[in-house]
């Protein structure tokens, strides 16, 4: 699927940043975030439900990732909407056999080529409409 320009760009550095948890670079996961990007996940996953600041999202990632050390998170499904990207992800953690059919859906707010923001959300539906699809 094409996007055109300019948010190629904004989808390849969504794809990264799976890519790179899946291989365990976080540093280039996390480089297509802003420096100030406001990072919101469900309280029980984050303890806080909010982080804030690339390298804080960086730390992070590397302990999240240190808990599912076989496990990937793999994009299903890539949306644009404006400026932002809904991404449906599966998730298989360390001891399970299975992924987790739609574990969750990540929007992605950009500006200025960079991800200002990530909010998960338990529903893809919720996801969308949040972003703004119609």
């Amino acid at each position: 699927m094409s996007y055109g320009e300019p948010m190629a760009s904004q989808v390849a550095a969504v794809r990264e940043i799976y890519a790179g948890i899946n291989r365990n670079d976080i540093e280039s996961a996390v480089q297509g975030l802003d420096a100030h990007v406001d990072w919101i996940e469900p309280v029980e996953y984050t303890g806080s439900g909010a982080i804030h600041g690339r390298e804080a999202v960086a730390a992070h990632l590397k302990q999240a990732r240190a808990r599912w050390a076989e496990g990937t998170c793999d994009v299903e499904q890539l949306k644009v909407v404006g400026d932002r990207i809904v991404v449906l992800v599966h998730v298989r953690l360390k001891d399970e056999t299975q992924f987790r059919e739609g574990a969750h859906s990540a929007v992605y707010s950009f500006r200025n080529g960079k991800a200002t923001e990530m909010r998960i959300f338990e529903d893809p539906n919720e996801a969308l409409r949040w972003a703004g699809a119609r």
